[in-house]
């Protein structure tokens, strides 16, 4: 069979056959091509959303929950309906102690401050924050850095501000790190600038401070507004946001029953809804462009059968020259498999191209829709193979054929 393959009358007999009707043998090169084009372009767009996606949500613990106090809506233990819901620190640090499956708790505090500096001012939004939270939603430090324990434990005035903030009350290439600014008339120090990202998971804030200033300045006491969980990846965030909820019921006295009584958002079941739709997207992309590829071969299988009709009176002249029925359904299968792989090598090279032009125009920038659109050697490899088994399989159909024929029937036909 090697042998065979490396034989230069088998290569000259498939050229004699596909140059004997060259417009038949591009048209039906077409079908192949493009549903291989069509499956690596498909493919490597799902990965570039993905890429997009992952990029997008890349700083953020994604097996996470937010959970905050709102009103109650049944009444419960001589409390009426509508009492105000108020989070605590005990309350967080009672759920990280005892909800299975949660990896860390990060309570937080939010409220609008007046910030000024050098008679330029604004009113924006002042967070009360732990270090950890730069561990579980990571911030694009530009200068600086975060919040750390020391800050925490000596109550300092300090502050993370947003690169938005430092363009409006600082000078074009001033350094800010070390400089004071006035946040609701006390002075602190800026320690550090962040870009603001594309996402930002819970309410938007332009500086952070340690939490226990914020607590201390806003007289906040044990009150926090929210807390974000983050769970272990081996345990269902779901889960873990009902256990919460229900063991904050227990110790603020509401109804095991009440739906409204706190409110949250699941990062880990929008995340998942999303990689769920992801992969949807890519099992689709290979449904479509294998039975595109399958339309495709079936058609150069069609062409074949035509082929082998009108090459009856040759194969007819071969059999009686002694030819056997294998060499005849050798050289058939050849000719399909040579179709197959020269039209998926020039869709496998245009889709190629294609993602370049994709990551070219989509691809860059902070913002790209398709990030570094492409396809694994992996894939190629698969989508070749799959159409060597294809261009084998179809090639079968139009070689039987022509073996079914009896030399003297073949040597008679006009």
């Amino acid at each position: 069979m090697i042998r065979f393959l490396f034989d230069r009358d088998t290569w000259q007999e498939v050229w004699d056959s596909l140059s004997k009707n060259k417009l038949r043998s591009i048209l039906t090169m077409v079908g192949v091509w493009w549903g291989i084009l069509l499956l690596i372009g498909l493919l490597g767009s799902a990965k570039g959303i993905e890429n997009s996606f992952n990029r997008l949500f890349g700083d953020f613990a994604t097996n996470s929950v937010f959970i905050w106090g709102q009103s109650t809506s049944k009444p419960f233990k001589g409390f009426q309906e509508g009492k105000r819901v108020r989070l605590s620190l005990s309350d967080a640090k009672r759920v990280e102690e005892n909800v299975e499956g949660i990896e860390f708790v990060v309570p937080r505090n939010q409220s609008q401050g007046f910030v000024s500096r050098n008679m330029l001012s604004g009113n924006y939004s002042i967070a009360g924050d732990y270090p950890l939270l730069d561990f579980v939603q990571k911030k694009k430090l530009i200068h600086g850095r975060f919040i750390n324990q020391n800050d925490i434990d000596d109550n300092k005035k300090v502050a993370v501000i947003s690169e938005d903030i430092y363009k409006q009350i600082f000078e074009k290439d001033e350094a800010a790190v070390g400089e004071l600014i006035e946040i609701n008339g006390m002075n602190f120090s800026v320690i550090g600038i962040f870009e603001e990202g594309n996402v930002n998971m819970g309410p938007s804030s332009d500086i952070h401070i340690p939490f226990s200033t914020f607590q201390q300045i806003y007289n906040q006491g044990e009150e926090i507004g929210w807390m974000m969980i983050t769970g272990r990846p081996e345990f269902d965030i779901k889960q873990i946001e009902a256990d919460a909820k229900l063991l904050l019921k227990n110790m603020n006295k509401i109804h095991p029953d009440d739906k409204r009584a706190f409110g949250s958002f699941n990062l880990g079941d929008a995340f998942g809804r999303m990689t769920g739709f992801l992969k949807g997207m890519q099992f689709l992309t290979w449904f479509v462009g294998i039975a595109t590829l399958i339309a495709g071969v079936f058609a150069i299988g069609g062409i074949l059968l035509i082929t082998v009709k009108e090459r009856t009176k040759e194969i007819g002249v071969r059999r009686a020259l002694g030819a056997t029925p294998f060499e005849i359904k050798r050289q058939i299968v050849v000719e399909a498999v040579f179709i197959t792989i020269i039209a998926g090598l020039g869709g496998i090279i245009s889709g190629g191209w294609i993602l370049i032009l994709l990551d070219k125009s989509f691809g860059q920038g902070d913002e790209a829709v398709l990030v570094n659109a492409s396809v694994t050697i992996s894939v190629v490899f698969i989508a070749l193979t799959i159409l060597v088994v294809l261009g084998t399989l179809i090639g079968l159909i139009p070689a039987f054929k022509a073996t079914s024929i009896k030399p003297i029937e073949a040597l008679r036909e006009e």
